[in-house]
C-alpha cells in the first residue's frame, strides 16, 4: 500500500453551476483549491484528474432512464423533467449539467479505484459529497450521487466492508438509501434533526433493511442549535465504536462544511475549529482501523462560501497529506486578493474561528435532561444492539 495521498482535481468541476443565484456557488471549488495552493499543499498531496464516469459506471447507483434524462436536461435545461427532480428550484437544469457532474463522480470513482489497488492510502475530493442523488432522482442540489457510486465501485472491485460516515449538517439519504438493504457498507450520518431540516429523514429509528441490511444505518438526530462541545461529543460516542467493530477495508467520510455557525441554510453552531477536529478524528479512525488505512474524504455542503468552505477544506487536504495547517496559520495574502478580485471583501485572515476544541467523553455518563444526550442514546439503544454491542 502507497503512502502517498491524492487530491482529486479537474478545473472543469466548477462548470457544476446551478446559476448566479443558487447557494451552491462553484466559487467555493475555485477558492478552496486556491487556498491550498497558497499553502503549497499541492507539494504535499499528488494533484491528480480521472475521467468523467461513464454510463455504466453511473448505473451501478442510478437508472438508466434517469441517466438519459440528465443527458436530455442538459441538452435542452428549458425542457428538464421534473418527474427526475431537474428543472426545479434545488436543482435547475443548466447546459453541460451531465457532463459536470459525471466528472464529479469520476473524481470519487477514481479516488476509489486507487486506494483499492494500493495506489493510495488517502484520497481527498472536495467537489464530491453530492449525497442527496437518488437512483431515479436529482435532489438537494445533487444530480450524481458519487459517494454512492464510489462504494458500488469499491464493491464491485471486491470490498466486503466499507463504513461511509457523514457529518453534513443535512442527512446523508442518498448514500443510506442505495445501500440500506446491504450489510457490506454501513452508513452512518450525524446530521440536524429531520423534524427541522431538509430532507426530512435520518431518525434514529432508520437502522437498515430487514433481514441481512438490518443494524447497517446509523443516524444521530442533533438538535438545532448544537455547538463544538455537543457535535463532538456526539460524533465520539458513537462512530469510533462502530468502526472498531465493523473493521471497514475502506473509510468514506462526507466533510460538509454547512454545520458551521455563519452557514445560512441551516441551525447548528459549529466551527471550524471543530469541523477541522472531526476531519484529523476521521483520518486517525482510518490509520487505526481500517486496512491498509485507505480513506476517500468528500466534501459536500457548505453555503459561507468565502469564509467558511476554503478554509475547512483546505485543512481537509492538508490532513489527508499529512502536512495540517496550523489553525493559527495566516492565510496568505495573494489567496485574500483573489478573494477581493472575486467577491469584494478580503476574506479570513487566519485558519481559525478561535475556539477552544474540547468535549466529554461517553464514558463519563450522560446527563438524561441534555438534548445532545438524547439523541446519543436514541441512536446506541437503536442500533448498537443490532449490531451485537452494548447500548
Amino acid at each position: 500500500m502507497s503512502g502517498r495521498a491524492l487530491l482529486m482535481w479537474d478545473d472543469a468541476v466548477t462548470a457544476y453551476n446551478f446559476g448566479p443565484h443558487h447557494p451552491m456557488d462553484p466559487v467555493r471549488l475555485e477558492l478552496t483549491m486556491g487556498l491550498v495552493r497558497a499553502f503549497g499543499l499541492d507539494g504535499a498531496v499528488e494533484v491528480v484528474a480521472a475521467p468523467a464516469a461513464g454510463d455504466s459506471t453511473l448505473q451501478l447507483v442510478h437508472r438508466e432512464d434517469y441517466v438519459a434524462a440528465v443527458r436530455a436536461a442538459s441538452r435542452a435545461p428549458g425542457e428538464a423533467d421534473v418527474s427526475y427532480g431537474l428543472g426545479t428550484v434545488d436543482d435547475p437544469a443548466f447546459a453541460g449539467m451531465h457532463e459536470a457532474s459525471a466528472l464529479i463522480a469520476g473524481q470519487s470513482v477514481g479516488a476509489a479505484e486507487a486506494l483499492w489497488r494500493g495506489d493510495a492510502a488517502h484520497a481527498v475530493n472536495f467537489a464530491g459529497g453530492l449525497h442527496h442523488a437518488m437512483p431515479g432522482a436529482a435532489a438537494g442540489f445533487c444530480v450524481y450521487n458519487d459517494a454512492s457510486l464510489a462504494i458500488a465501485r469499491l464493491l464491485e472491485m471486491g470490498a466486503e466492508r466499507v463504513a461511509y460516515v457523514d457529518v453534513d449538517v443535512h442527512h446523508g439519504d442518498g448514500v443510506q438509501a442505495a445501500f440500506w438493504d446491504d450489510p457490506r457498507v454501513l452508513t452512518i450520518s450525524l446530521h440536524e434533526h429531520p423534524r427541522h431540516l431538509f430532507p426530512g429523514t435520518g431518525w434514529p429509528e432508520e437502522t437498515g433493511g430487514e433481514g441481512a441490511g438490518e443494524g447497517s444505518a446509523v443516524n444521530v438526530a442533533l438538535p438545532a442549535g448544537t455547538g463544538d462541545a455537543g457535535w463532538l461529543r456526539a460524533f465520539h460516542a458513537v462512530v469510533p465504536e462502530l468502526l472498531a467493530d465493523f473493521r471497514p477495508q475502506v473509510l468514506v467520510s462526507q466533510h460538509g462544511a454547512d454545520t458551521h455557525f455563519e452557514d445560512p441554510l441551516a441551525d447548528l453552531v459549529v466551527s471550524l475549529d471543530a469541523q477541522r477536529a472531526v476531519q484529523a478524528a476521521c483520518h486517525e479512525l482510518a490509520h487505526e482501523y481500517v486496512e491498509g488505512g485507505r480513506w476517500l474524504a468528500l466534501g459536500g455542503g457548505g453555503y459561507a462560501v468565502v469564509d467558511v468552505v476554503p478554509r475547512a477544506w483546505t485543512h481537509l487536504v492538508g490532513i489527508a497529506g499529512h502536512r495540517p495547517v496550523e489553525p493559527e496559520a495566516v492565510i496568505p495574502g495573494v489567496w485574500r486578493e483573489r478573494v477581493r478580485e472575486l467577491r469584494g471583501e478580503l476574506g479570513p485572515e487566519r485558519m481559525t474561528d478561535g475556539r477552544t476544541v474540547a468535549w466529554r467523553g461517553w464514558e463519563e455518563g450522560y446527563d438524561p435532561g441534555d438534548r445532545v444526550d438524547q439523541a446519543v442514546v436514541a441512536v446506541r439503544r437503536a442500533v448498537f444492539p443490532l449490531r451485537g454491542l452494548l447500548a
